[in-house]
């Protein structure tokens, strides 16, 4: 028996087991599905890009196949240990943009417009640049620049300039616009997870207690209120009670897959699963959506000091990986997708609705094609997608994965907008400061050269860039499943605290909002306690 239970480790669930254990007198229990954050691969932050060929602290999901992306099926590799995703992906700190929080309250959730959330960004904070207007000091989250950057990505910066853009040195200051080095999630040249900056110091207190390997079947109810859960662990089965509240932080997959297997969801749906409906709540797993990017690459063989598979290229990696077990320095800090930008698919948007990820290295199908050489490449993402998917149940089996339809490109106006950035990407990567490396585009997207080629090259290749969301919508309306303090509509003693809960993408990379809405989320149920 505990007062609260928390179903995921990640990066909400991280920021919540610290928050609400700070009261010695609340008992807090986190259960998560995978390991301890233990393996090198995830402290090293290149380590990421082994993750994905591996399958290291990974789900790996596949989506079902999309009309969109011509039949294929998408990749979804999601955290499977304590820090979630946090302690899986680029390390880029973005919040986004000021208008997509404001979006949020004008949908009907008071609370979360930019002025609202900003102090609880700020609170997660610490920025090595000191604190300003923009960025806190002294919080649990280290946000720094770059150790080491390769060179290239300055290049990249430079490039972007040359293209008509202008450089921007921070990305979460004032204005979002422009090109630049990202600043990452890392701390002395090790990766900062939300497990790292939240769970880690906090695992010494008698209230709070950590179930790992534990996949949780179902939120148990008593009537409309939740009571605790149904966990398994190997080949056996436990119950847990919370007094207070079950917290659901599974992400934008799982959350909503557990609220099916509990009941919760379309009533209709869940009869053909076996699942008896508890409370019909039809919005559970739809608005399911995600940035959709493409990605084009090039081969520069001159420039040995990127990342590559050759002689040189692992004499490189053999010295940076003395030099990071040995000083955490070197070229093993980097997060691979150094630099980037915003920009505007067109003079006409107010905002940008574009975002660049520029990776020292050939990146083909997530990492997961070997691709020989030295190279480049770049990443164009729709920062503000209107195509909607949705997740249903495969199967009420518990460790069946969910079925993923993420809606890729079924409306227009998407594939409209990343054709036109996957042209103006072009545009910049052909500037003379990365032309003076000699590089050339490789074959399957030289070859697209008219709206209609890149057209069918965009659908033969775009996948995610691994930022899911919208599952468990927030707001108040009947196609909605929590409302502004994040509790379950029509249930007692259940909330959804992670990024399904976003109305609307954010104009970036994801964990850094994440862990704000269980900053916030922390707030709200002490105050209800």
């Amino acid at each position: 028996m505990f007062d609260y239970i928390i179903v995921g480790g990640g990066a909400a669930g991280s920021v919540l087991a610290a928050r609400l254990s700070e009261d010695p007198q609340t008992s807090v229990c986190l259960v998560e599905a995978g390991p301890v954050d233990r393996s090198a691969f995830i402290h090293c932050p290149a380590g990421f890009a082994l993750m994905a060929q591996t399958g290291v602290a990974n789900w790996s999901f596949e989506s079902v196949p999309q009309p969109g992306l011509n039949g294929r099926r998408g990749y979804q590799p999601r955290g499977k240990v304590l820090g979630g995703s946090s302690s899986i992906n680029a390390m880029i700190y973005i919040r986004g943009q000021r208008e997509d929080f404001d979006h949020w309250a004008e949908l009907g959730n008071p609370g979360w417009g930019w002025s609202e959330v900003l102090p609880y960004f700020l609170r997660a904070e610490h920025n090595e640049r000191g604190a300003d207007a923009w960025h806190g000091r002294g919080g649990p989250l280290n946000v720094a620049d770059l150790m080491q950057p390769n060179r290239v990505s300055s290049l990249f910066v430079q490039a972007g300039q040359q293209a008509g853009y202008p450089g921007n040195p921070d990305f979460n200051a004032e204005v979002q616009e422009g090109v630049g080095l990202y600043q990452v999630m890392q701390k002395g040249g090790e990766r900062m997870s939300a497990a790292k900056a939240y769970l880690t110091p906090a695992l010494g207190r008698s209230n709070l207690q950590v179930v790992t390997d534990a996949t949780v079947a179902r939120v148990t109810f008593e009537g409309r209120r939740a009571t605790g859960i149904e966990l398994v662990q190997g080949a056996a089965t436990r119950t847990l009670q919370a007094r207070r509240e079950v917290l659901l932080c599974a992400g934008a997959l799982q959350s909503p897959q557990i609220l099916l297997r509990s009941g919760v969801g379309d009533g209709a749906e869940l009869q053909q699963h076996g699942v008896t409906t508890l409370h019909h709540l039809p919005g559970v797993g739809r608005h399911l959506h995600d940035h959709i990017d493409v990605t084009q690459v090039h081969a520069a063989p001159r420039a040995k000091d990127l990342f590559g598979l050759s002689l040189t290229g692992a004499w490189h990696a053999l010295q940076g990986l003395w030099q990071w077990r040995t000083a955490r320095r070197g070229i093993l800090t980097t997060n691979f997708g150094e630099a980037g930008g915003f920009i505007k698919s067109s003079p006409e948007e107010a905002t940008p609705d574009l975002q660049f990820h520029f990776v020292i290295g050939k990146l083909v199908d997530h990492g997961r094609k070997t691709v020989f050489g030295h190279g480049f490449s770049c990443h164009v993402c729709l920062l503000r997608p209107v195509s909607r998917g949705r997740l249903t149940l495969a199967s009420a089996d518990v460790h069946a994965p969910p079925a993923i339809d993420l809606g890729f490109l079924t409306e227009r106006d998407d594939v409209d907008r990343l054709v036109r950035g996957f042209k103006l990407m072009r545009s910049i990567l052909a500037q003379p400061a990365l032309a003076a490396l000699g590089g050339r585009e490789l074959p399957a997207s030289a070859a697209a050269q008219t709206d209609a080629q890149i057209e069918q090259f965009v659908r033969n290749h775009a996948d995610t860039i691994y930022h899911p969301v919208g599952s468990c919508r927030m707001g108040p309306g009947p196609d909605d499943v929590v409302d502004a303090q994040l509790r379950v509509h029509g249930l007692q003693g259940l909330r959804v605290v992670d990024a399904s809960i976003m109305p609307r993408i954010v104009s970036g990379n994801t964990t850094a909002p994440t862990v704000m809405i269980a900053e916030k989320a922390a707030d709200l149920i002490k105050a209800a306690a």
